[in-house]
């Protein structure tokens, strides 16, 4: 019986390679050396499921009806479906809208030769919610990237999960190779104990993988915190299913600069693993990106917070994270709140003298002393100098400076 449950259950692996993506004779993403890198992987792996499963290959097709009849097959399997989709992005100049380029795909025959994307949504719209994932390693040419940078994103259906990246144009390339952010995925299934869920996957690879500066990374930042937002419970679920357990010691410069100190900064870790997504992040905020950075590292600190708690040390790594973006983007009240923050969480379990609690302390110091708004600065002054006479082995003069600075600021906005 269980057999028979089972096979009610079948499944699809449905791998699509596009047209390669060439810049000046220069491949920027080899769609048939990503097929042929991810067709390898044991299929329960690729799937996340034991059911039987069918697959099918589509390597250089030209009639992009003949792949709608290969999705619209994978779309009927009432088990879980997987869509990997490697190639370039183009667009039909006459009706605006995006398209997978196949084989033989020009800028005048897109209409004719190219698979448009709004059929993926189409033929996936009616599956289940929960069996569907769409994986893309895509690169856009310069007609398609602004339209792509208007939508924001590069939805396929509202049941599927979409996961995977979109590089710009005019990007330098790896040839004939395997793209980095496949190569990252596989790489994950390979060497992870127990199969990770596709969320994790995606995020260790795309934080891992050394992608174009600008890249548009699916799900997005706002996308992903929504989920996180929305969803609690489904987080929980993959912390049972996979975990989160690649945090790493994080290393801190010097805290002091001129008469001040400053923060510590996480994010700067030069010698972070393959797996920590702190790269991608740091790689957000160092190029503006603020609110993307923050939004991601709001995400995985929720998911860490549901897999090892509010106080755990991986919870206060990704604290100081979100307090160092904060400090990047010129929000010194809420850099100096988070850094306050994690100096009292460490001081809760750590010596006063220990250098983790010093260091937090004088990053909120630094964040408070740049503070211009004066309201601000009397809000967070009074937690942050009662914080500071806890540490004894602070530099002495750091509490004089911080009590006078209050004091002064208190005389400045009194009546009269």
């Amino acid at each position: 019986m269980q057999n028979i449950g089972l096979e009610q259950q079948r499944g699809h692996v449905l791998l699509i390679a596009g047209d390669a993506a060439v810049r000046r004779r220069s491949v920027q993403v080899a769609p048939s050396a990503n097929l042929a890198a991810i067709g390898v992987v044991p299929v329960p792996a690729l799937l996340n499921s034991e059911v039987p499963c069918d697959t099918t290959y589509l390597d250089g097709a030209r009639d992009p009806n003949l792949v709608l009849m290969r999705l619209r097959t994978a779309a009927a399997a009432p088990g879980p479906l997987l869509v990997y989709l490697s190639g370039r992005l183009v667009v039909d100049r006459r009706g605006n809208s995006l398209h997978l380029a196949l084989a033989g795909t020009t800028a005048g025959s897109v209409r004719y030769t190219a698979l448009p994307w709004e059929w993926l949504g189409t033929e996936l719209r009616g599956r289940p919610a929960g069996l569907t994932t769409v994986l893309l390693d895509l690169a856009a040419d310069k007609a398609a990237w602004p339209l792509l940078q208007e939508y924001g994103s590069l939805p396929a259906s509202p049941s599927a999960e979409v996961y995977g990246v979109v590089s710009p144009p005019g990007f330098a390339g790896n040839g004939n190779a395997v793209s980095s952010y496949t190569r990252h995925w596989i790489d994950q299934l390979r060497s992870s104990p127990g199969r990770p869920p596709n969320l994790q996957l995606h995020a260790l690879a795309a934080g891992a993988a050394a992608l174009p500066p600008g890249a548009l990374v699916l799900p997005t930042a706002r996308e992903l915190g929504a989920a996180f937002a929305s969803a609690p419970g489904a987080v929980a679920g993959h912390a049972a299913q996979g975990g989160h357990g690649q945090t790493l010691p994080l290393q801190r410069r010097e805290p002091v600069r001129g008469d001040h100190p400053v923060p510590a900064a996480p994010l700067e870790a030069a010698e972070a693993a393959p797996r920590d997504p702190r790269p991608h992040i740091h790689d957000l905020a160092s190029s503006g990106r603020h609110d993307e950075a923050a939004d991601l590292a709001e995400a995985w600190e929720q998911y860490v917070l549901q897999t090892h708690g509010y106080a755990s040390p991986e919870a206060v790594d990704w604290l100081e994270i979100r307090a160092d973006l904060a400090r990047m983007a010129g929000d010194f009240r809420l850099a100096t709140l988070l850094w306050t923050r994690v100096s009292r969480i460490r001081l809760d379990r750590q010596s006063p003298d220990a250098p983790d609690v010093r260091a937090a302390a004088t990053g909120a110091l630094y964040c408070w002393t740049q503070l211009k708004e004066p309201s601000a600065a009397i809000e967070a002054g009074p937690e942050l100098i009662r914080l500071l006479r806890t540490l004894p082995s602070l530099e002495p003069r750091h509490l004089q400076l911080a009590q006078q600075r209050l004091e002064l600021l208190h005389g400045a906005t009194s009546p009269g």
